[in-house]
């Protein structure tokens, strides 16, 4: 080993020391996870940020020996946390879900790592915080052999404090850009938005924010329909820079299987077909195409379409 070499091995040891101890300070009295391990604890937190995960993606995703994770989720599974069902892609694997309580379990962990998290940064004058952010990317690039083009790390999570004001912006600016609607359209998206905030069952609806590198980049809403035991596919938005990395079909996969756990026997969405890349994500997904009128809303010509998706086998 040369000395330049040997220079760098000593830095990274010496950073490595002095990292594990920031870490360590962040779960000073070893609240942070309890009453769960740091294992149990980064499985609570990837399915909690997945919306179809099987034990065969947790097992590679944490590389985790089969049979400690087998009874990892043995034990979630008795304490009401987790719900294995068989795959419907494929009959041999096992689907892994959170209930309603593993949901919680994993909320209360994110919100106390936010937390601590805030505590270390309030220690950083905020005009090195942006450099801090940059040199963690700077190590990850490099450390991930110097791959500029890496896909960026997506996650689905709950709307968070401004989330919501964020889609309606985002729907406005967005489709004035790509299709030249007009505020008629962020007016509607704005009502959907105030219709969720001000008055929704968290058990029968839901919002996903999907999330890049640490900022959104997509978004949909399942909310409940007029017609009974029926739900609604609404908002759907993916970032122009973010499209192509499955995001869409990841909302859209979410907002199935939560709809179809929520009891829902089908799910229906209103769209336009100008939008090309989502009719083909709905298609993909199942849904049926079952109406199609012209109309003239948001300042343009255009042909609104009714699709539909039944959530339960042998539903016509």
């Amino acid at each position: 080993m040369n000395v330049q070499t040997t220079r760098a091995v000593q830095d990274i040891r010496s950073f490595n020391r002095f990292y594990t101890g920031v870490i360590g300070a962040l779960d000073y009295g070893r609240r942070l996870y309890a009453p769960y391990t740091l294992t149990e604890a980064r499985v609570l937190w990837e399915l909690a940020h997945s919306s179809h995960t099987d034990a065969a993606d947790l097992r590679a995703g944490l590389s985790l020996d089969s049979g400690y994770l087998s009874r990892l989720l043995t034990g979630f599974e008795q304490d009401g946390l987790v719900e294995r069902t068989p795959s419907a892609r494929d009959s041999r694997r096992l689907q892994v879900a959170l209930t309603a309580r593993g949901r919680e379990a994993a909320g209360l962990l994110s919100e106390r790592s936010d937390e601590a998290v805030g505590a270390l940064l309030s220690r950083v004058p905020a005009a090195d915080r942006p450099r801090l952010t940059e040199a963690m990317g700077t190590i990850r690039t490099i450390l991930s052999d110097g791959r500029p083009t890496r896909s960026p790390d997506v996650v689905l999570r709950e709307p968070g404090p401004g989330d919501l004001g964020w889609i309606v912006q985002r729907n406005g600016e967005l489709y004035a850009a790509e299709y030249g609607w007009n505020a008629e359209y962020e007016g509607l998206v704005a009502r959907i938005v105030a219709d969720f905030a001000g008055n929704h069952d968290p058990r029968l609806e839901r919002v996903w924010i999907a999330e890049a590198d640490g900022r959104p980049a997509g978004s949909v809403m399942c909310v409940r329909d007029e017609a009974p035991d029926t739900a609604r596919l609404r908002l759907l938005l993916v970032e122009p820079d973010a499209r192509g990395l499955g995001i869409g079909d990841r909302l859209v996969r979410a907002c199935v299987d939560f709809a179809r756990a929520a009891g829902y026997r089908e799910l229906v969405l209103w769209t336009n077909d100008c939008l090309t890349a989502a009719r083909r994500l709905y298609r993909r997904h199942g849904f049926v195409l079952v109406a199609e009128e012209p109309h003239h809303s948001f300042g343009a010509d255009l042909v609104g379409q009714d699709w539909r998706l039944a959530l339960h086998s042998g539903q016509e």
